[in-house]
């Protein structure tokens, strides 16, 4: 079966979908056909498309051209808590929507990432939050890690609840979301002693982020 892994954060704005498309680069560098689907975006731009969305097809393998409804099954406009804006357009997220998502995205690439919304235990709606949907799909979790202070307990905590669904903790991947974290290789190192999973990669700050350029930073497990 084609590898793939559920990809979150331990906070929103980690850097979930920066760690997303390196890794979907790093594929490519390595000779595969990689793609990424975000079940559930919300907010978009004047255009109606979602950045990260956009993001992802910009890292994909060109030659996998899978339609918007796959890449991306539910969308909403306001820039709110995914289970927020659902309601309000009246909309029920169905993991098994997701899933029918996950398995022509398997069938067209040779590696696909699922990036999940915001943290790890963000609520979607009746059927459950993230970490469901991450249970749903049954897919080993790959987490990017923000570093920045307080990030060690929410790492952990996120580890916990990981554990607690009985997913494989696939690896983690450190994000340097700001240039001048105090302490950073302290933090690191205790990252990499406390949490039950191998460190794929630390990726550089970036003043314009670069997925290509982080590719090789980042490794898949």
């Amino acid at each position: 079966m084609t590898p793939s892994y559920f990809v979150t954060g331990t906070d929103t704005e980690v850097g979930k979908t920066f760690a997303t498309c390196a890794l979907l680069f790093r594929a490519r560098m390595e000779g595969f056909k990689a793609v990424a689907i975000k079940p559930v975006a919300a907010g978009v731009a004047e255009n109606g498309e979602n950045e990260d969305v956009k993001a992802h097809r910009a890292a994909a393998s060109p030659e996998v051209d899978l339609p918007l409804r796959i890449r991306n099954p539910y969308c909403f406009a306001p820039p709110v808590a995914p289970h927020l804006a659902a309601q309000e357009a009246g909309v029920e997220i169905a993991f098994a929507v997701i899933q029918e998502a996950l398995n022509v995205a398997r069938q067209a690439a040779d590696r696909v990432l699922v990036e999940g919304a915001g943290g790890f235990r963000v609520p979607l709606g009746a059927e459950g939050d993230s970490a469901d949907l991450a249970r749903w799909l049954n897919l080993p979790v790959i987490l990017v890690v923000g570093m920045r202070l307080g990030c060690i307990n929410h790492a952990l905590l996120t580890a916990e609840a990981i554990a607690a669904r009985q997913l494989p903790f696939a690896g983690w991947i450190a994000n340097r979301v700001t240039a001048d974290m105090p302490c950073f290789e302290q933090n690191l190192a205790t990252l990499k002693t406390a949490l039950p999973a191998p460190l794929l990669g630390v990726l550089s700050h970036q003043s314009r982020p670069d997925p290509a350029r982080a590719a090789r930073q980042a490794r898949w497990p």
